[in-house]
């Protein structure tokens, strides 16, 4: 969950947490939305705040929030008009139960959310999706995809051979249809980073054209299906 937001520290963390609860005191009652991340597709809904005792802050939270927050053991507030501070906040999961839909929630602290600058959705795929990058004519890398936006994607290669953070690439992506088809897209795209290390990750920005840009929407689409239908069925 790191990737999703910077932590901002005013006094000491402990002296910050102190002061959203005596915040968070006088507002039992009041609705809040938190939000987390299940295989990158956001989950956000509005929570019900009960009660603030000692350290701790309970919420009345929906049936899927509450699966989410079991697993990541944290969550991020969004801040909105009638909080006393313009910041948002990233709490601890102390106890949470889907069934009860109960959250306790403590350590708080002052975050910004990085995620809200996202233009698309990105979906992590649970299945081999091949790819190949194409620096020049005498060099093809292959790849797994790991996780794909209609922006870009994040590819897993075995080398990063010839590829430059800056430049300009070539990339052929298999994307599944169903158990009988794939359909092959090619189009350029921008290298934004690689990683040092192997297993190595090129995150590229796409320049697709129109077919492109369906395809990999469609798929998208289906699988963002998929994930909601996994976050229904987690106990």
């Amino acid at each position: 969950m790191l990737q999703y937001f910077d932590k901002i520290v005013k006094g000491t963390e402990r002296e910050d947490s102190l002061v959203i609860l005596q915040s968070l005191r006088g507002m039992v009652g009041k609705r809040f939305s938190l939000l987390n991340y299940y295989k990158e597709i956001p989950v956000s809904y509005e929570v019900t705040l009960h009660s603030v005792e000692k350290e701790m802050a309970e919420f009345e939270v929906h049936e899927y929030q509450a699966k989410v927050m079991s697993l990541e053991k944290r969550t991020l507030i969004h801040s909105h008009s009638g909080l006393p501070f313009s910041e948002d906040l990233v709490s601890e999961v102390f106890y949470v139960s889907s069934v009860k839909k109960r959250a306790v929630l403590c350590n708080f602290g002052y975050a910004r959310i990085r995620s809200n600058m996202r233009q698309f959705v990105r979906v992590v795929l649970d299945t081999t999706v091949e790819a190949e990058l194409c620096a020049d004519e005498n060099t093809v890398l292959k790849g797994i995809v790991k996780d794909i936006s209609l922006g870009g994607a994040a590819i897993q290669l075995d080398s990063a051979e010839t590829l430059v953070t800056g430049s300009d690439v070539n990339v052929m992506i298999r994307l599944p249809e169903n158990e009988n088809f794939t359909c092959i897209i090619n189009m350029s795209a921008l290298i934004l980073k690689v990683t040092d290390s192997s297993p190595y990750t090129c995150v590229v920005q796409f320049y697709p054209e129109k077919y492109s840009q369906q395809q990999i929407a469609h798929y998208i689409n289906h699988r963002q299906v998929q994930i909601i239908k996994e976050l229904k069925d987690i106990h």
